[in-house]
């Protein structure tokens, strides 16, 4: 490929969960992402616009951002912002034992953006995690923390899902996958569970099929490939598996109603 995006990483070398207040000089900053964890954006100050792959987020305090680990963003902000960003790896889900804070994890993960309407209790869990050290302190003020984020959602579930952990690992594999495969079957084998075991599992847990979660990543990171890069479209289509780009064209036109090219000339 003859493109590729910024990484970031502001977690440091061993903390698995990492919070600390908004950095106020931060105005404007390149197109970037994190490829090693998930980050959690609480702001109750500032003005302008969050851009979360290629879409504008206006800020309009008091409200949150969950931006994944394969997900491009970046700042314009044109006010003083306040707030906290809460740091959050892969290796702290591993450690936890706790299936329900995982859940809520998961959950937090399918939104991009929350507006609060009431936010006093979590900018004080926010301002606890700063300085806490133990784990099961940390882990119960998160699982607090998430509730109250997801409370303020119409679309929270409590109920426990089926195989969750499975779910978990395998939306975990597509995104850290440094080239996803266009194949159900190649994941279901990573996993050690038959394609029907999987497909079951996300019709459970996201009620989606695993190809068209699958579809959804692999367009996703083909759109951020076409506007944040000079990768061609050819090469796009060899680093997801496809047989030759005629097909990839008509893949990503299936699920965007445009073409790469038009998607790209239109950005």
């Amino acid at each position: 490929m003859t493109g590729t995006v910024k990484v970031k990483d502001k977690s440091g070398t061993s903390a698995l969960l990492k919070v600390a207040p908004f950095r106020k000089e931060i105005r404007k900053t390149e197109p970037h992402k994190h490829n090693s964890y998930f980050e959690v954006i609480y702001l109750s100050e500032g003005a302008g616009k969050h851009v979360i792959d290629y879409k504008d987020y206006p800020i309009q305090p008091p409200l949150v951002f969950f931006v994944r680990k394969e997900q491009v963003h970046h700042w314009d902000i044109t006010s003083n912002p306040k707030g906290y960003v809460l740091i959050l790896k892969k290796a702290f889900v591993t450690e936890s034992l706790d299936y329900e804070l995982k859940q809520l994890i998961s959950k937090a993960s399918e939104h991009t953006v929350i507006p609060l309407d009431h936010h006093e209790k979590i900018e004080k869990l926010f301002a606890l995690l700063v300085d806490e050290a133990n784990f099961t302190v940390i882990e119960g003020l998160l699982k607090a923390l998430l509730a109250l984020l997801l409370e303020q959602t119409p679309t929270l579930k409590v109920s426990a899902p089926v195989s969750s952990d499975l779910f978990l690992s395998y939306k975990d594999l597509l995104s850290h996958s440094s080239q996803l495969q266009n194949n159900v079957a190649h994941y279901a084998h990573l996993l050690n569970i038959s394609p029907q075991n999987l497909n079951f599992i996300c019709r459970k847990n996201a009620n989606q099929t695993a190809s068209t979660i699958l579809a959804e990543h692999i367009i996703s990171e083909a759109k951020r490939l076409l506007l944040y890069t000079d990768t061609t479209i050819a090469e796009i289509a060899f680093a997801f598996g496809f047989s030759d780009s005629s097909h990839f064209i008509k893949y990503f036109k299936k699920y965007t109603e445009q073409t790469p090219k038009a998607f790209r000339l239109q950005s």
